[in-house]
């Protein structure tokens, strides 16, 4: 009786996970599908979902209207700089607070994380004329750094809370053999790390390649990525829902399928530590 109480638990979980998984991922479904149709079959009412009129048209507009590599380079190039730099600077300050913390550290925390709750738009006057006088503006750089800059409070608190999880014994072991601070961060507490660092990198990544606010105010073209690419099929004349969902089912498939091939990764580091 309690081996099919049991079964029966498992079988209306794993109904009720698919079913918000696929509520989930409708959207994205729904913006596939359009992307196939043409721009009077994307506004139908009611609309069709399988049965309609297949069409790859809105892909090849997309790519004679816009240079969608160039794009993808710039998006490449921003995410995966911005998430370097971040990891270089977050991991010696996450060891720092989590193996040597201070009466400040606590606060010191907070305030990192106090910062993301500041709508972005607050501070863009100053961050444009501070960009304008140094000739950031439309530059990869600049971008690197404001995308850096504003996801690292959430980097410097994943690896802090990872970090917390390693017995302290295992470092004080490594310092007794002679290890300096330089090889206890890249022979012992890394290797031990990777899972909270992989999802760290992955969830960085993630935040940086879907950013809009800054990649739409900071650049027009030469450094312009993915979401620039987007957003440049929204004109005055309305919305082309089709083409529009093209460009954007473009400039998600990198990033789907890198999450899809690194979904356990990512998993087993957002759990890293919660299963003792």
């Amino acid at each position: 009786m309690a081996r099919m109480a049991t079964t029966q638990r498992v079988v209306v979980s794993t109904i009720g996970a698919w079913f918000f998984g696929f509520l989930i991922f409708f959207p994205i479904l729904w913006m596939v599908l359009a992307s196939f149709k043409t721009e009077l079959e994307a506004f139908a009412i009611p609309p069709s979902f399988v049965f309609f009129h297949w069409t790859t048209e809105n892909y090849a507009t997309v790519q004679e209207r816009s240079d969608y590599l160039h794009h993808a380079i710039n998006s490449i190039i921003i995410a995966g700089g911005s998430t370097l730099i971040a990891l270089l600077i977050a991991i010696p300050a996450a060891w720092s607070m989590a193996f040597s913390p201070t009466k400040r550290t606590k606060d010191i925390l907070l305030w990192m994380l106090s910062t993301k709750m500041m709508p972005p738009v607050g501070v863009l006057v100053p961050i444009y004329l501070i960009y304008k006088s140094f000739g950031l503006l439309d530059s990869r750089m600049g971008l690197v750094f404001i995308l850096c800059l504003g996801n690292l409070p959430i980097v410097i608190w994943m690896l802090f809370t990872y970090f917390k999880e390693i017995p302290r014994d295992i470092l004080e072991a490594a310092r007794m053999d002679g290890a300096t601070i330089g090889r206890e961060l890249v022979y012992v507490l890394t290797p031990m790390a990777i899972p909270g660092l992989a999802s760290t990198m992955l969830l960085n990544l993630i935040l940086a390649w879907n950013e809009a606010f800054w990649t739409l105010n900071l650049s027009t073209s030469s450094a312009a990525p993915l979401t620039v690419f987007i957003a440049s099929y929204s004109s005055p004349e309305g919305l082309f829902w089709a083409k529009l969902s093209a460009a954007s089912t473009l400039a998600i498939a990198p990033i789907l399928v890198l999450g899809w091939f690194s979904q356990k990764q990512l998993v087993r580091g957002l759990t890293f530590g919660a299963v003792k």
